[in-house]
């Protein structure tokens, strides 16, 4: 530990990281004897108040555990790490670039009710209006592992405020999010792999980022990964920023290859128009988001777009690991005795349960 200070940062940060659900298990573990015991005076007790109390007792503990139950899903590589996420237009022309801005407040909202930071790292100004693509960093616990089910396409229905007629259309934009690296991942790049250029950053900043060439694009030539950075207004600080996102890009990549549902990462990139959405979000002629793959529904698309998502991505988790567990199960149902039996709570009702 002494002699290898970054080691030893890398070993006390799982060390938290674990005592953090040590924690939570050790304070699950007391409410739920609590509990227990309230149960048991209650079947002694003819008082309904004291019933009462115990129903609410037990409501409380189950929602302790459907959170705990949540957070322990964050099991996988990097699901600890920040998260930089790419939102780029589709077919719908300026209405899917102002769609993409739409998203990005979405999720900037979204960010900032979890008290997570969210910072602009690229922007691509559309003609019209919004973006034709921007990239955002979320930082905070978890920030990845929350928004890792997020990729794919989101469409969006809605009277057109750029179509002089009223008329109603339908937009598309893509989303794609990989998680940001630390020291700990060796990730090899060499720079006869790279192409990096400089031009001018757009968008607002001043005179000076946009005047000097302090944006900087890099493409690494071997996987067609291109990353850029314009958010400050030094070049310096702009090309580190971009090899951060790059190695981020690189990491992912290799996240992926690891998964044997996804094939390769050209598999993940589909057209961004019909056929292909995960979420569609319909504001004509009513209100509705959809989540394709979960089917969870939100009749309030406003609130969804103010960043009201949680319901969408707890879902999308949950079938996530219970998919996993599923294909793990089958293949070893019983044990050397026979079927193994398990033992949970009988019903979603804790006065059924009581």
């Amino acid at each position: 530990m002494w002699d290898d200070v970054q080691r030893a940062q890398q070993l006390l940060k799982k060390c938290a990281a674990i005592q953090r659900v040590v924690t939570q298990v050790q304070d699950l573990s007391q409410r739920f004897n609590e509990t227990h015991e309230l149960m048991r005076l209650a079947r002694e007790s003819d008082d309904q108040a004291f019933y009462e109390e115990c129903l609410q007792s037990l409501a409380e503990l189950k929602a302790k555990i459907d959170k705990a139950q949540l957070l322990s899903f964050f099991s996988e590589d990097a699901d600890e790490n920040n998260c930089f996420l790419e939102i780029n237009s589709g077919a719908g022309g300026t209405e899917a670039q102002d769609w993409v801005a739409m998203l990005a407040r979405m999720y900037s909202r979204w960010a900032e009710t979890r008290g997570y930071q969210c910072e602009v790292m690229d922007e691509s100004p559309g003609e019209e209006a919004g973006f034709r693509s921007i990239t955002l960093k979320i930082s905070g616990l978890h920030a990845y592992g929350w928004l890792k089910t997020e990729n794919g396409v989101h469409r969006l229905v809605r009277i057109s405020p750029f179509d002089a007629n009223a008329r109603r259309h339908t937009s598309f934009a893509s989303v794609f999010t990989y998680p940001e690296t630390d020291d700990s991942v060796d990730i090899v790049i060499e720079d006869k792999d790279l192409k990096i250029d400089t031009y001018r950053a757009s968008g607002a900043g001043g005179q000076h980022i946009n005047k000097t060439d302090s944006a900087i694009r890099i493409t690494h030539i071997p996987t067609g990964i291109v990353v850029s950075c314009q958010v400050d207004r030094s070049q310096h600080r702009n090309r580190a920023m971009a090899f951060d996102m790059l190695r981020a890009r690189l990491y992912e990549l290799e996240l992926r290859k690891k998964q044997e549902a996804l094939d390769k990462a050209a598999a993940e990139k589909t057209d961004i128009a019909w056929g292909n959405q995960i979420r569609s979000y319909v504001l004509q002629p009513y209100q509705l988001v959809k989540d394709a793959r979960t089917g969870v529904e939100i009749g309030n698309a406003a609130a969804v777009l103010e960043g009201n998502i949680d319901a969408f991505l707890e879902a999308a988790l949950t079938q996530k690991v219970t998919h996993a567990s599923s294909i793990k199960a089958s293949d070893d149902v019983l044990d050397e005795n026979g079927p193994v039996e398990t033992i949970g709570l009988p019903t979603d009702s804790p006065g059924e349960f009581l």
